[in-house]
């Protein structure tokens, strides 16, 4: 109930008014290095902040959200901001909960997948479907020849063929379009899975369902992460992350994060996202 209470106030009062309710002779002199301090909010959006009464919703980000610290960081040269090297935390948070997500996408869509002989019974329908259309393109070429050369009867009767054709055609494509509606576990509900914020929708939702699910709060914040963790990645190609000695003890590279951690450069704070920083090769879904 406590923390149901704080969020709400933060939302009518602002973080950094809240702050000054309980804490304002510790919190105010924060330092923007310290660890404390959000820094995902600090370059950009916090994770925590994007999906605030919605099935994904993070909580509240147990580091500090300061707007004075990000307007300083907003007002800061070049060199400094290349010094404190905030954007990998910012990267590193976002790069977390986007792997999360696909996880979940991934399992979800295999939830969906067809059994081996749904599978067996898709591939044969194809094959038969395309040796029909290559039937039907080789019958109608000879239509067109004996009909050039006057052969009018022998046209009519490839012609007719290729009619029957068409129908033996026509008919696969039902059973194949049959077969796919029913087929899997999803069968009925013709369920996909959104492989942007990893949601199931429905191939029978109108327009207005659809749009309702695309402008979400939930799809369009898994989005603007994505379109940022991507961006982000590009523009730190090739730089290396600070080396950072005199981090606080708190800092979960150092002390109560991963096993292993405090190995090396001391390196992170970012919002909540734990695990040192790490790139995926694919860039994840975009």
């Amino acid at each position: 109930m406590a923390a149901e209470q704080r969020k709400l106030l933060e939302q009518l009062m602002g973080a950094d008014q809240l702050i000054g309710t309980g804490a304002q002779g510790r919190n105010s002199q924060l330092s923007i290095t310290d660890n404390k301090v959000c820094r995902s909010y600090i370059v950009g959006t916090c994770p925590h902040d994007l999906f605030t009464n919605t099935k994904q919703d993070l909580g509240p980000c147990p580091k500090v959200h300061s707007e004075g610290l990000k307007t300083e960081y907003d007002t800061a040269t070049s060199s400094e901001k290349a010094k404190w090297g905030f954007e990998f935390d910012y990267l590193r948070d976002m790069q977390k909960y986007i792997d999360d997500c696909d996880r979940r996408i991934d399992t979800a869509q295999r939830r969906l997948e067809k059994t081996p002989d749904e599978i067996r019974q898709t591939n044969d329908l194809l094959k038969q479907i395309a040796d029909l259309s290559n039937t039907i393109n080789s019958g109608l070429q000879e239509v067109s020849i004996l009909g050039e050369t006057g052969s009018v009867a022998l046209a009519l009767s490839e012609m007719h063929k290729v009619r029957t054709s068409k129908h033996q055609k026509e008919s696969l494509e039902r059973d194949l379009k049959n077969l796919q509606d029913t087929s899997g576990p999803s069968g009925h509900q013709k369920l996909q899975v959104c492989d942007v914020c990893g949601a199931y929708l429905s191939r029978l939702d109108n327009d207005r369902r659809l749009a309702d699910h695309f402008f979400g709060k939930m799809h369009m914040g898994y989005s603007d992460m994505r379109k940022n963790c991507k961006k982000l990645s590009i523009e730190l190609k090739g730089r290396a992350p600070p080396v950072r000695h005199h981090e606080e003890d708190d800092n979960p590279y150092t002390s109560g994060g991963r096993p292993g951690a405090g190995r090396g450069p001391r390196y992170g704070g970012g919002g909540g996202g734990g695990g040192g920083y790490r790139r995926r090769g694919g860039g994840g879904r975009w």
